[in-house]
């Protein structure tokens, strides 16, 4: 057993600075696994070391799915190593060759996650939910099914499921995202409104976003020039801009 802070420095340099310089990088395997299994910060950590091994080294996980849609949480779009977890996670649903109910499922919680996350997450998952949809067009009746959100009484998906198979994702709407279209920011509600039109079979580069942050944000909206608004098509003339103006014959603006 190691202490919580010696498995975290372990774990960030373990990808690149040992197991690249072992003649049997499978002996971590046991150790990633637990790792893995622990929850939290851990988990998202081991992701990378896991990665090289299931990639590389042909190590089979079985239930590696289910573990990771677990690890989806409120706090992911929160925690320190989130551009890290994204960017594995963006690489494990790249298959097509997955099933469609575990994409829907996990596209169904990023989304039911989506509502409290803060902006700068949001510009980062919608379209990481865009390129999902993508790659994996069957999953696409959660925008165009037939009964939309309006029709519902209630949303068959279980968001408390562990299992993806389960979750009933497919049978399911994206009513998230269609509530982030009246988001407060402007940014935000113009990424969700993408949706709403035909996507485009080019990916969208989300590498940039991984790691933006809200001070990026806020100084991107201090730095935008003003736009001048016309408030009076006429120049005011009298005391109360009217033709004629019997005030502006004995009273005059200083």
């Amino acid at each position: 057993q190691l202490p919580t802070g010696l498995y975290k420095k372990v774990l960030v340099i373990l990808h690149d600075s040992v197991l690249p310089y072992m003649n049997e990088p499978t002996l971590m395997m046991d150790f990633l696994t637990v790792a893995y299994g622990i929850g939290g910060a851990i988990s998202l950590l081991a992701l990378n070391g896991l990665f090289i091994l299931i990639h590389q080294h042909n190590l089979e996980y079985p239930d590696f799915y289910k573990k990771l849609y677990s690890l989806l949480d409120p706090s992911i779009y929160h925690v320190k190593y989130r551009a890290r977890f994204f960017h594995l996670t963006d690489l494990f649903l790249s298959s097509s060759h997955l099933p469609a109910y575990l994409v829907a499922a996990f596209i169904k919680r990023l989304s039911r996650l989506a509502l409290t996350a803060p902006p700068e997450s949001l510009l980062m998952i919608i379209p990481f939910i865009c390129n999902l949809f993508r790659r994996h067009p069957a999953c696409r009746v959660l925008v165009h099914r037939p009964s939309g959100p309006g029709d519902m009484s209630e949303d068959p998906y279980i968001m408390e499921e562990e299992e993806p198979s389960e979750s009933r994702a497919l049978e399911s709407s994206l009513w998230e995202i269609q509530s982030l279209q009246n988001h407060y920011h402007p940014d935000v509600a113009k990424a969700a409104a993408v949706l709403n039109q035909a996507l485009s079979e080019m990916e969208d580069d989300i590498s940039g976003l991984l790691e933006l942050s809200a001070y990026e944000l806020f100084d991107k909206e201090v730095k935008k020039k003003a736009v001048d608004v016309p408030l009076e098509f006429e120049q005011v003339r009298g005391l109360f801009g009217k033709k004629n103006d019997i005030f502006a014959e004995h009273f005059s603006l200083a």
